[in-house]
């Protein structure tokens, strides 16, 4: 019987725990196939629908988080195949119908397509081992499953430029100063430091947390003056939630808020 391509488990003792999620194709060094990508994507979708989820976490193992997309899966794929099957398109899309935070812990190889999924998650903490690229051009292809599109909103066009033409890679202490990654932890103390964050976001208010991740992913789609006005009308809205009303509550009596997203 066949190893599960994504190995998932909860996490946490509180009302809301973690989805902790490990891709496993550790031979392949967790390349991304569209059968992974389907299992990954159910796991996303049900741990978003389960009320005492607050969190996931997506990682790798520690050679690599993904070492890019299947390779002997597309090399011999026509134009009109490619075009034709959900190939890099409608399965690995799924992650960005997910309202709770999704967050990638990053060990080893975070290449191509393995690049290109980290970018998806709301956030990454990157171990010191870690090393990102966009090599797809050694191939005679470009990265496709958006790394042409987030990587320069994360790091800036000149050094996307440089990444996706030249095919080099970086490590983690360049990934942080380039605003890829937000925070670089020793390798052994990578998936602590990824459910700790998770556990603080579980805490809090849900409704709150899913909204604030929707507008700060606005601000990657339009304008600014638009930005702020979807950005004031869901903080208008927020008030309408207990959850805002035992939040300032328990600040002004000084004491711990008891959330129930609601």
């Amino acid at each position: 019987m066949s190893e599960p391509l994504v190995l998932v488990e909860r996490r946490g003792e509180g009302v809301r725990g973690t989805a902790l999620m490990r891709l496993n194709r550790p031979k392949q060094l967790n390349a991304l196939n569209s059968e992974l990508m389907d299992v990954l994507g159910r796991a996303l979708l049900a741990a978003d629908a389960d009320d005492g989820i607050g969190c996931i976490v997506i990682t790798g193992n520690e050679r690599a988080f993904a070492a890019g997309a299947d390779i002997a899966a597309m090399a011999k794929k026509t134009y009109a195949e490619a075009l034709a099957e959900p190939f890099i398109t409608r399965n690995w899309e799924t992650i960005r119908q997910v309202r709770k935070p999704v967050i990638g812990a990053v060990a080893g190889f975070a290449l191509g397509g393995g690049c290109e999924l980290a970018m998806m998650c709301d956030f990454i903490i990157a171990a010191d081992t870690a090393k990102f690229g966009q090599p797809e051009i050694k191939l005679a292809i470009l990265p496709g499953a958006g790394g042409t599109q987030r990587l320069p909103r994360a790091v800036g066009k000149s050094k996307a430029m440089d990444l996706v033409l030249t095919a080099r890679m970086m490590d983690a202490a360049e990934a942080e100063r380039a605003g890829l990654v937000s925070r670089v932890v020793a390798a052994d103390k990578l998936l602590d430091e990824a459910l700790a964050a998770a556990e603080i976001i579980n805490g809090l208010s849900g409704p709150a947390v899913a909204l604030a991740k929707a507008c700060v992913n606005k601000s990657f789609e339009g304008g600014l003056a638009d930005g702020v006005d979807y950005e004031r009308r869901i903080f208008h809205s927020l008030f309408a939630t207990a959850d805002q009303k035992e939040g300032m509550a328990a600040f002004l009596e000084k004491r711990a808020p008891n959330f129930t997203a609601r």
